[in-house]
């Protein structure tokens, strides 16, 4: 059985998307901040075919020493997403 893949929808000004469909993740924690980046391909639209890459820093809330039990509950920063890289 295949697992399940994330998908997500780019809109862009003139009205095109794209589709990616990611098959894979990694996470690591640098100095206290969690980083995902995720990888897969454009499907559909704009790009089709491409590799796409999301890369989202997971800054806390609170420092790590607070939340050792109960995880990581939320977080800022930006995400950086590269199609075509």
């Amino acid at each position: 059985m295949d697992s399940p893949r994330l998908r997500e929808v780019v809109h862009y000004a003139d009205g095109k998307r794209s589709l990616i469909s990611y098959d894979s993740g990694t996470s690591i924690r640098v100095a206290g901040v969690l980083v995902v980046r995720l990888s897969g391909r454009v499907v559909e639209g704009r790009g089709e075919g491409l590799a796409a890459h999301r890369t989202v820093p997971a800054l806390p809330g609170r420092l790590p020493t607070e939340c050792p039990l109960s995880g990581l509950t939320g977080s800022t920063g930006e995400a950086l997403l590269e199609i075509g890289a």
